[in-house]
């Protein structure tokens, strides 16, 4: 049965699924009509890493409140914000929605907090990076097939992790998991990825710089006020406040949200039509060679973006509180990270295993690697079951 979703017509400069690359490893034929990039969105969704999102941090830890964001409520938004630019560009949404649903499987527990703890601990073992990561989650420790490790994912998904930051040129480092697939699944680092991929990408930028503002306000790490100091965000309130009169406080918050993520695609929507119309691309490989992004903010809305980038750091990431609570949670992984680097035996029994030998017989470089994904893949709560399980002091 052939999927209806590549019965309409799309882009020709778009991935279409019938004509997609393909797996590593020969799947089963598809059935109900699904499309390969479905396939593979169901997959991932499907995945145990994808559900221990639902407890990973965004900015605040997981006990500091209900309705602040995750790293799962992160993904949603991302993937509901990339659509809306995909549909608008007639580029295939479903493979825009797996990239963007999948784009933060690799992140540890802690945000980026936790990465930089991990980043640190691995510095003489090949490093740790959660976009690295990702792709490990998604072509080795996810084990839900017989033949095979990982979700299998088609070239096109994979294309879309790998390069989520950009093709790999001018000597930027390559991570050996991506090296290491790369000589059995060639995937063109050099160039840059689907229009798919760049959409998810940026869809990532906007997610996180606006929703940020929700969780900001809402712990009081700044006011309207404040916000209004940065021209682009009072624009947006004046808007408001000219359409709303005497506008409650929280649907105020909520429209201004909504109103800067409408600013951010819209433009997004323009300039890259621009651009793919000047470029008349007529496939995707056309876009790969591209010399540049395609998918971007025009030049005046990119420094509106970095201006907000700035705010943020400055009153949120960096706020003192908030790196105090995580900074004091990261000695978790620390502590762990040492613990089970030292004895490999007080893993769980599944990752004592590698390739079928015991782990304890291992290089120092393996058991380190193995380490690393094994905390890599933890939520807050179990880091901190685990930690509580050896150790007694309090953090």
């Amino acid at each position: 049965m052939k999927n209806i979703s590549d019965n309409r017509f799309l882009s020709p400069f778009a991935c279409h699924s019938l004509k997609t690359r393909g797996r590593f490893y020969k799947d089963e034929p598809l059935i109900l009509g699904r499309s390969e990039f479905q396939r593979d969105r169901d997959r991932i969704i499907h995945s145990e890493a994808f559900r221990r999102l639902k407890d990973k941090t965004q900015v605040f830890v997981y006990h500091e409140g209900d309705h602040y964001r995750t790293r799962l409520t992160h993904t949603i938004e991302v993937s509901q914000i990339a659509r809306s630019i995909a549909k608008a560009i007639n580029i295939n949404e479903d493979l825009t929605e797996t990239i963007s649903l999948a784009h933060d499987l690799g992140h540890p527990p802690l945000g980026h907090k936790g990465e930089e703890v991990l980043k640190k601990l691995m510095t003489k073992y090949g490093s740790f990076d959660h976009n690295e990561q990702t792709v490990r989650v998604v072509t080795l420790l996810e084990k839900k097939y017989h033949h095979y490790n990982g979700l299998n994912l088609t070239f096109e998904t994979l294309e879309g992790l790998i390069k989520h930051n950009g093709p790999y040129f001018n000597n930027k480092k390559i991570p050996p998991t991506i090296i290491k697939l790369n000589k059995k699944f060639p995937l063109e680092l050099e160039k840059y990825p689907s229009l798919e991929g760049q959409t998810a990408n940026i869809a990532d930028d906007i997610a996180y710089l606006t929703h940020d503002f929700d969780d900001g306000l809402r712990e009081k790490l700044f006011t309207i006020h404040d916000l209004r100091e940065i021209k682009i965000l009072d624009q947006i309130f004046r808007q408001i406040e000219k359409k709303f009169i005497n506008i409650n406080n929280d649907i105020l918050v909520h429209q201004f949200i909504r109103h800067l993520i409408s600013y951010f695609i819209n433009d997004i929507v323009s300039n890259s039509l621009l651009i793919i119309k000047k470029a008349n691309f007529k496939s995707v490989d056309q876009v790969r060679l591209y010399h540049d992004k395609v998918i971007k903010l025009s030049p005046k809305a990119r420094e509106n973006m970095e201006q907000i980038r700035m705010f943020l750091f400055k009153n949120m990431y960096h706020n003192k509180n908030i790196l105090e609570i995580i900074s004091k949670a990261s000695l978790m992984i620390e502590k762990l990270f040492f613990l089970f680097h030292k004895d490999v035996n007080l893993l769980p029994i599944q990752w004592r295993n590698k390739n079928g030998k015991k782990l304890s017989k291992a290089s120092v470089s393996t058991k380190s690697r193995v380490v690393a994904d094994y905390i890599a893949g933890m939520t807050d709560m179990y880091l901190k079951k685990e930690y509580n399980k050896f150790f007694k002091e309090e953090l």
